[in-house]
């Protein structure tokens, strides 16, 4: 029998991969904006940044033009967010078991509008918490807490599905339970507790 209410998903890496659409576009500003060529294994430990968080870790002048122009790159990029098998079906199981979910997310009300919205993923969410909903982001609690909030639930009674390091921190500083989402993350490191490591999407499916 399922144990939670609710389950709540981060986005990039959980959801949808878009690793190819974040990182050559990154790669792309950086050498704009240093003339550096970079690789792409060395853009990858941005994987699971908040945008504006890469701005201040590239020492990036003008933060928000910059991390503007970054997001231009990232909607033109032909290849796009990419759902992972078997998500989909997942998100059915727990609407028609039924079981809250929710997605809390680093990304702007855009980038989930052309990522998200325009695949009829938020058709299965009772709540999103993005970008602008707070003003202290992942691994800070506050996008986790408000998310409960708005779902009118307990931290123990939600489990927070994340790939990186900052959810995992999150969920725990939240009082939240945390399943690891193997399947889409870049690194492991650190993450030495979670309460559930899910190897692909359908074994999210074994909590029914």
């Amino acid at each position: 029998m399922n144990p939670y209410k609710a389950i709540i998903y981060d986005i990039d890496g959980t959801v949808l991969n878009t690793i190819n659409m974040n990182m050559y576009p990154l790669m792309r500003i950086i050498k704009e904006e240093t003339g550096e060529d970079w690789t792409f294994e060395e853009v990858l430990r941005f994987v699971t940044y908040p945008g504006m968080k890469v701005m201040e870790e590239l020492q990036i002048k003008d933060k928000e033009k910059t991390y503007a122009r970054w997001v231009k790159y990232v909607n033109e990029y032909e290849e796009g967010a990419v759902l992972y098998d078997g998500i989909q079906e997942v998100m059915e199981a727990f609407q028609a078991a039924p079981i809250l979910q929710a997605v809390v997310s680093a990304k702007t009300k855009e980038q989930y509008q052309i990522d998200f919205v325009e695949k009829g993923l938020d058709q299965y969410m009772a709540a999103a918490v993005l970008a602008d909903d707070t003003q202290k982001h992942k691994p800070d609690p506050e996008p986790l807490l408000e998310c409960l909030k708005r779902l009118g639930i307990n931290a123990a009674d939600a489990l927070y599905v994340g790939d990186g390091l900052s959810d995992y921190q999150a969920a725990r500083n939240a009082g939240m339970d945390f399943g690891y989402a193997k399947w889409g993350s870049v690194s492991g490191d650190s993450i030495d507790a979670p309460d559930y490591v899910f190897e692909e999407p359908k074994d999210l499916l074994k909590l029914l």
